[in-house]
């Protein structure tokens, strides 16, 4: 009995990894089987092999400007909820004002409203002053969502930091912003890390807001994916997997370079 209960806690994990590695893996073994072998029943390997779904993404206007539009909206969505949140979390951190903690956590709630309840006002206001179908107009509608965040993890970042810093870099001579850049943003390098990749993956996998706001000139990959297998689109599975499995491609990349930002990171501050 005693042996059994030993074997059975690494069994869980191993169960767990499997479960999750298990869709992964179906994706993309069907990115390289032609359309007539992935409808013909489940197989675990292709049969053979091919190219052509990538390949077809990667030639077909609709597919690769897909991932243009993402890559220009995210990088846009992310630059802006860093460089906003870096001054706002210093505020939280370092000043007492009247309703602050009740105007922080309500802030952060902000993160808690469905998109789906804000694409509408979203649309009639954009149609308005011009920014439908625009990067920038996707961009600042996912800021509603990230500054939050960012802001979240990185007031607990500054607020690990003593006072006595920026005492030291006032009498130094340093300016205010001479104090962000080049005192306060290499402190917090690794929370910029962790929360420029929260911003990242919360803005390269929304689809309500992307969608609603595109038409033609900023429609993001994750739009084109729902259209395309979608009832409106065409159901081939092939290509719909390759196209899975090359927007899987940006965030791991993304994790590769800033993984010893988010190993400190993520032993630090509020994500800690």
């Amino acid at each position: 009995m005693t042996s059994r209960v030993r074997k059975l806690p690494p069994l869980l994990p191993s169960l767990y990894v499997l479960f999750v590695a298990a869709p992964l893996y179906w994706l993309l073994i069907t990115s390289f089987k032609s359309q007539q072998e992935a409808t013909s029943g489940l197989s675990f390997f292709p049969q053979q092999p091919t190219l052509d779904n990538y390949l077809y993404i990667l030639s077909d206007s609709g597919w690769s400007m897909g991932f243009v539009n993402s890559i220009i909206f995210v990088a846009l969505n992310v630059a802006i909820s860093i460089t906003v949140a870096v001054p706002a979390a210093y505020g939280f951190s370092r000043f007492r004002f009247i309703g602050d903690r009740h105007l922080f956590f309500w802030f952060l709630a902000a993160r808690m409203t469905p998109s789906a309840v804000l694409f509408l006002p979203l649309v009639q206001l954009y149609s308005e002053i011009g920014l439908l179908d625009t990067h920038l107009g996707v961009a600042l509608a996912h800021c509603l969502f990230t500054v939050p965040v960012a802001v979240w993890i990185l007031e607990g970042f500054i607020s690990q930091i003593p006072s006595a810093l920026d005492e030291t870099a006032w009498v130094d001579g340093h300016s205010q912003l001479s104090f962000f850049t080049r005192v306060l943003v290499p402190t917090i390098a690794p929370g910029i890390g962790v929360a420029a990749f929260f911003c990242f993956m919360a803005s390269w996998v929304e689809l309500v807001l992307a969608n609603a706001l595109t038409t033609t000139d900023a429609k993001p990959i994750v739009a084109v994916l729902f259209r395309a297998g979608g009832p409106l689109g065409f159901v081939h599975l092939p290509i719909l997997c390759a196209a899975g499995v090359l927007t899987i491609i940006p965030g791991a990349v993304l994790v590769f370079f800033v993984r010893r930002h988010l190993a400190r990171g993520f032993s630090m501050g509020r994500v800690g």
